[in-house]
Order: C-alpha cells, then sequence, then structure tokens
C-alpha cells in the first residue's frame, strides 16, 4: 500500500579537483629548557582561619539547613497520611454502599 521511495545518490555536478598532495615537513628537534626552579614549600597553618563569629554562623547554618530540611520531609510524611486516611475513607463508604446495594436485592 504504502511503499517507501528510496533516494538515489546524486551525482556530482562541475569540475571535480584532484586530491590535494601532502608533502612531508621536517621534524626539529626542540631546544633542551632548564629545569624549572623548585617551589617554596607549603606554609604550616591552614589558609582559612575561622574565628569565633565564623564558627557560630557556619553553625547557625547548619542549624536552619536541617530544620529546613526536616520540616519538608515532615509534610511531606504528612500529605502521604493524609492521603492514605482519604483513600481508607473512601474505601469503606464505597463497601459500605456496595453491601447495602446488595443486600437490597
Amino acid at each position: 500500500m504504502l511503499r517507501p521511495k528510496i533516494p538515489t545518490m546524486p551525482t556530482p555536478t562541475g569540475h571535480a579537483a584532484p586530491p590535494a598532495v601532502v608533502e612531508p615537513t621536517a621534524v626539529v628537534p626542540a631546544t633542551q629548557a632548564p629545569p624549572p626552579a623548585p617551589m617554596a614549600p607549603a606554609p604550616a597553618r591552614p589558609t582559612i582561619q575561622l574565628t569565633p563569629g565564623t564558627g557560630l554562623a557556619l553553625v547557625g547554618g547548619g542549624t536552619l539547613v536541617v530544620l529546613v530540611v526536616g520540616a519538608v520531609l515532615v509534610s511531606m510524611l504528612l500529605a502521604v497520611a493524609v492521603t492514605g486516611a482519604s483513600v481508607a475513607v473512601c474505601a469503606v463508604v464505597l463497601r459500605s454502599l456496595v453491601a447495602s446495594d446488595t443486600k437490597r436485592r
């Protein structure tokens, strides 16, 4: 019924140029560079210095993150619990409706 039409390769138009000839290039060895100078040793003290204010800010920020994540997780758990309770109530109502319908017959 429906047959696909397979395209044919078009023939090249115009003048086709012969492939270019690649000539090899000479490899010149690089001159020897002097070895790099030795690095100075790293300082013994830490780069970041924590002041009491900075430590207090870090503790406060961490506490805030924990409280926000906890609130989000508790709200999600509450949403699941409310949804489960409402589905259970709907199931009980439907069951009673089906049971009362069969008693009438």
